[in-house]
Order: C-alpha cells, then structure tokens, then sequence
C-alpha cells in the first residue's frame, strides 16, 4: 500500500464514531482480520462514580512483554507456553463524548513490529475465533445424540466449506463444552440431577425417582423411571434381568438398570439406578425402591449374576420371586476354577439337565464323593450350596420366557459404554441412559409398525393352526412358534387315557429316541377344549405352544388356538391397555431454541430450493442478509443462554427435603487396586561392585587402582 492510500486510510479511521464500545472493538478487530492482526482489549478509565466507561484502548495482541518472573522461574511444573508478547506498538483507543455519548477515535497508531498473518491463516487468530449462538446450539445437539468433538469440528468444516470458514478450532469447541456443563452443574452435580429429575416428575406427574444420602448429605443411592417404564413393567414385568456396571460416572458409582424383554423379544428398561456400594444394605434400598415405583408388583422370576449381596437382597424383598443365576457367569467360573475336562462336563450336566429333585440331590452326593470334595471353601462346594439358584432341575417349568442368563444386561451395558465414560457427571450419565431409553423405544416403534403392516409368509398349505398362530403372534415371537408348528409332524401318539372332561396324550418324537411327553387336555360340558399343558413345560416357561401340544391340536382336528396357548404378552395387544409414550424428554428444548429449530429446518428446505436459480439465490440471501443486520450482534459467550435440551429449575428446589444434597464421594473399583510403575527416578540404583577393589559405587574402568596402574612406567608394569 502507498502512502498516500495509508494516509487517506488513517484519515477515514480516525473520522469514524461509535454508538458503543462494543461497537469500536468490531470495527477495529474486522480491521485486524483484514491486515493480519488479532487484537485484545487493554486499558479502560471510567468516570468518578465507576457508572460509565469513559475510554477504552485496543491494542495488538502481541503488545507487551511477558513478565520477567515468568521468564526466570527457577521450578517451572509445566513447559512454559510460546513468547507472543514482543512489544507491538499499534493501538486503537476510543473516548466517550459526555455530550453526545458516542465514542470517537482519540488515539490511533497501525505501526507493527512483526510480521502480518497471510489471509488463509487470519481466522487462527484469538480475536477472529468465535463460537457463534447457532453453532453453540448446534454442538451441544450434535453432543446429547453421542457424537464425538472431533467428529462435531469436521461436521461444522463440511457444513461451513473449509476450516477458515467455521470461525473456530478443535480446542474452542473442547472449551465450550467444558464451560456449558460446567455452568450447567454449577450448583453442584447430585442437586443439578434431583432438580432436573424433579422437573420432569412436574411435567410428567407418573415420574417416579427417589434417592437416598448418607450422614454427611452426600447422595449415596438414586433410581428413576418415567411413566413408560411403569406401563411397560406392567405388560412385560413377569421377568427382571440386572446387572451392575462400572465407569459411567467420574464418581465410580455402579449403574443398575433394570431389564426385560418385550413382545417383539427386544430388550425394554424398567428403571435404573445407581448405587455407592455393592452391598445388602445398599440392594435392599434399590430393590424395595423399585417395588414402591411398581406399586409393589413383584416379578415372577429374576436373572442375575452370582453376587453375593444381590442374592440376600432379592431374598429379603422378593421372597416369592424365583432367581437363577445367569449361566454365562457359571461357565466362566467353570473354566477358571475346573481344571478336569471330565470333571467339567459332569458339573455341565447339573447346568443344563433335568432330572426330578430327588435325583439330581442323588446325583449330587455321588458327585461330591466321587471326586472328594469335602472342603467347603472349595467352589464346587460353594456351587453346591446354591444349587438351587442355579440347576436346571429347580427351574423346570419355572416362567423365565427362555432367558437363561442376563446377556440383556450385559448387551444394554455394553450399549451404555459405548457413550458412557469414567469422566461423566451424573447428569451427564442421566441424560445418557435417557438417549439410550429413547434409541430402544424408537426400535420397538418400528418393530410395531412393521407388524401391524405385514405378516410373516407362511406356505400356501398351512394349516388352520398355523395361519391362527401368524394373526395371534408379533413376527418375531411366530418364528418360534412356526418352529414347533413343523416339529410337530416328528411326534407321534403313543397311548391316549380319556377322563371325565379330561385326556391324557403320551406323545413320543422321532428325534428323541424313547422320551415320552404328556399332554393333559381339558373340555368343558359342550365337549370344547378348554385347557391344555405339557409335561416338556415349555408353554409354562416360554410361553408358546412346544410341538406336542400341536400334535395334539392337529389330532383333535381343532380349528383355533386355545386362549391359554396365546400369552398376552408376546401379541400385539400386550400394551393395549396403556398407550405408549414414545417422546423422550431429552427433545424438550426451550421456547427461543424450538422456533429456531423450526426456523431452520425451513430455511434449509428453502435455501437448498433457492440454490438451484441464481435469482432466488440473490433473492433470498438479501432477505437473510437484512434480518441478520437488524438483530444484535453475537456476544460470544454464554451470557446464561441454554443451547441445548432444557434443563429447568423445579420451583421447590429450595425446599429442605431436596436442598444441600451432595456429591457423591468417588467409589473405589472392585477387585486389587492396579500396581503403579514406580518412575526411574525415583528407584534406588543398586550400586556396582568394582572387580578390582571389591568397593562399591563403581566399576572396574572408573576404578581408580586400574588409574595409578595406567600411570606407573612400563617397565614396571613387566615385572
């Protein structure tokens, strides 16, 4: 630039007045972004009441030097940062007229002492780095749906054409997240979750959650489920599965969620909670929690893994329940404590065999003597002792809808991991579970609608039986049934005993050799079947027909299935009682960021029409244009606004029943504390015995012995 065009610049700048501060900072930093230069904000004086700001200065940001105790710090804990500072000269500064309150250029000096940035490099800058509002709201709603940072930064670069274009870096966007939910939680962790829970009992009055605290007030238990949860544990609640999990929070409390399967025989979530310790007291409370949220109904049957306390607890709550323990964990501990293949496959045959009571306690005995164990610290004994939670024989006929063990826990676990870490807050982990519930609800929207608009397809020459079973079953559940429906004409009759208004099949299968099933039909006065049952107890324990009772049905040439062969729980009438709430509240979002949400889902399905034509493209970026130039400009911080889904107060948070809760104390993790390698420096080194004089502390090529030696003439060293 000449100097001439530098002196008609520098007229023009110091001619220009402001109506605000603010103002002059935006003129001078968009000068900056065209030289080169990032700018920061230096010396103010105000006026004598300290009401008014009456002159701001701007200076570059490499004016200055860095303190010199900076410089000469003899500890330093970190490697010190790169020196910016290097005495910049160029300064802007502004004064307020006390007459007509705007602010006019008082001082201006555009001499820099350092190299300009290029252009394709100015948008690095501090100053020219700015998270926009909507991009902030874009960030945290890219983050609630689970997507990484990184991921979100080359979102934002597609989205925006280029790095220079998204008016920020990688480390902005980690900032500002770390700042909004640190400002989100600032009332502390545990009240920022019981208020956000208790807001959603407001809005959703069949909300249930209740916590517990210990002596000092720091929240030591917790469990929450929404109104969708109750309904769906009263059509699918006869079989509970949990399991604890670890490091989905940064206090290292286990989360316990609540499992089950629904009529599409997909996972479904009752409740969770999370607890400080693994003990009874602390199940004790989770279980009878979630009883009281249940409105005490009780499960028919439970599945969990081989924790000791949980076992108490389900004892002391759920008296009536039956529990199995889940098979998975026994054939882990088979292979880690069994060594003997032989003695392995007769401890399988306890697992997965059925005998009659009296012989599987016979069979044990000959069992334990047979290999001699007498020692009841021993694991075979161990297992022995709970034999009855855990053998085949004292779960026939037991309603377990096929669930052997609690997999479903463990693929929701797995499932929560893949979001959840160590470093979460509850609130975070809340929300977490939240999106989860929601990801699982949507699945089984989708596995509804595809029943309700297809059937499976069936052979032109099904019989009526079967066609009766595609109408009465979901999908899923008459593949099974379909199953039993073909293994039917592998049975046979053998005998038939007739009753009054009973009758008694013995029916045998091909593929089983000499294996006999009895098939117990009853008939009312009319002579109508009116009940049926198998002695194989798989309509008692997985609740569809086994392919006897089809047999049955084939030979008494009935024309329907009986209604005790369709359980109401794998039809699609299973929840037609409660309307489902498939809404998840982790959608509720503010009134300003819902029109803006509206707003932008129309104007991208406007500017993308508009793209196509260079008129309307023109048209409709200057109507765009015009309504950005009458709102105020982005202030770049939070300034208290919500970017994300709604997190309201509940108006009696200040009540003493849910006030001063607080956080929860960090939990050690089960199991040996990991060993910490111990740095070089700080182990002691062995010292060297030398060779030659037998000291310590060195060797023999530093020996000073092996010196004088070196030194002594030659024809001394001869002799």
């Amino acid at each position: 630039m000449s100097d001439l065009e530098s002196l008609l610049e520098y007229n023009e700048i110091v001619k220009k007045l402001f109506a605000t501060e603010e103002e002059g900072f935006q003129f001078y930093n968009n000068y900056g972004f065209e030289k080169g230069f990032s700018v920061r904000r230096s010396y103010c004086e105000w006026d004598n009441g300290h009401n008014e700001m009456t002159l701001r200065k701007f200076v570059c940001s490499r004016q200055g030097f860095r303190e010199e105790k900076q410089l000469k710090r003899a500890i330093k804990k970190r490697k010190p940062r790169n020196i910016t500072r290097v005495g910049c000269l160029a300064k802007f500064v502004i004064a307020r007229d006390q007459t007509t309150g705007q602010w006019y250029v008082k001082d201006f000096i555009d001499e820099h002492n350092h190299p300009m940035a290029p252009a394709e490099l100015t948008c690095l800058l501090r100053s020219h780095r700015r998270i926009s509002d909507e991009q902030k709201a874009e960030i945290v709603e890219m983050e609630s749906s689970g997507i990484r940072k990184h991921k979100i930064m080359d979102i934002l670069e597609m989205q925006y054409g280029g790095y220079d274009k998204v008016g920020c870096t990688t480390r902005d966007l980690y900032n500002f997240c770390h700042r909004y939910k640190a400002e989100t939680i600032v009332a502390g962790d545990a009240q920022t979750v019981i208020s956000y829970l208790m807001e959603l009992q407001r809005r959703d009055p069949d909300f249930f959650f209740k916590y517990m605290v210990d002596g000092e007030g720091h929240l030591k238990g917790l469990f929450w489920c929404d109104s969708q949860c109750l309904l769906d544990y009263e059509a699918f609640g006869d079989v509970v599965v949990f399991d604890s999990t670890y490091k989905t929070n940064r206090y290292n409390l286990p989360l316990v969620p609540f499992v089950g399967v629904n009529h599409h025989r997909s996972t479904v979530i009752f409740g969770c909670g999370i607890i400080s310790h693994e003990n009874i007291e602390s199940y004790v409370w989770l279980l009878s929690t979630f009883s009281e949220a249940m409105i005490q109904k009780h499960p028919i049957s439970v599945i969990t893994d081989g924790d000791l306390a949980m076992q108490r607890a389900i004892r002391l709550v759920w008296p009536n329940s039956s529990h199995r323990l889940c098979i998975w964990h026994i054939e882990q501990n088979i292979v880690r404590n069994l060594k003997d293949d032989v003695v392995k496959d007769e401890f399988r045959s306890f697992l997965y065999d059925c005998w009659s009571i009296e012989e599987t306690e016979r069979k044990w005995q000959e069992f334990l003597d047979k290999h001699k164990v007498t020692n009841k610290e021993s694991w075979l004994y161990q297992m022995y002792d709970m034999r009855e939670i855990w053998c085949a024989s004292y779960h026939a006929g037991k309603c377990y809808l096929g669930l052997r063990s609690n997999q479903r826990s463990e693929s929701l676990n797995s499932r929560l991991h893949m979001r959840l870490d160590r470093k979460m807050t509850l609130l975070d982990m809340v929300k977490h579970v939240e999106h989860c519930l929601s990801g699982l609800r949507t699945n089984e929207a989708k596995l509804d609608t595809d029943a309700l608009q297809s059937e499976a397809c069936i052979e032109p020459d099904a019989s009526i039986i079967e066609i009766e079973a595609v109408k009465s079953f979901t999908p899923t559940i008459f593949a099974t049934v379909q199953f039993s429906i073909k293994a039917a004409k592998k049975c046979f009759s053998i005998d038939i005993l007739d009753g009054d208004n009973m009758s008694e099949y013995i029916v045998g299968r091909k593929d089983k050799g000499d294996m006999m099933y009895y098939v117990k039909c009853q008939f009312c006065d009319e002579g109508n079947l009116k009940g049926i049952s198998c002695s194989c107890g798989k309509l008692q324990s997985i609740g569809t027909p086994c392919s006897h009772i089809f047999f049955v049905l084939g030979d008494l040439d009935e024309d329907k299935l009986p209604d005790c062969c369709v359980l109401k729980r794998w039809t699609m009438g299973a929840k037609s009682a409660f309307p489902p709430k498939r809404k998840s509240t982790m959608y509720d979002y503010s009134e300003s960021l819902q029109r803006y949400r509206e707003l932008r889902n129309i104007s991208q399905a406007a500017a993308f029409a508009a793209s196509r034509s260079l008129e309307s493209y023109e048209r409709l970026k200057h109507v765009l244009q015009d309504e950005v130039a009458m709102n105020l400009p982005n202030e770049g911080d939070n300034r208290g606004k919500k970017y994300g889904p709604v997190l309201p107060q509940a108006p009696d948070v200040a009540s003493v029943a849910f006030s001063n809760v607080l956080d929860p104390l960090h939990v050690p993790g089960r199991g040996a504390p990991k060993k910490k390698l111990k740095s070089i420096s700080n182990t002691k080194k062995s010292k060297v015995k030398c060779s030659l004089c037998k000291d310590k502390g060195h060797n023999r090529r530093t020996c000073s012995i092996r010196k004088e030696e070196s030194k002594l003439p030659e024809d001394v060293l001869d002799i």
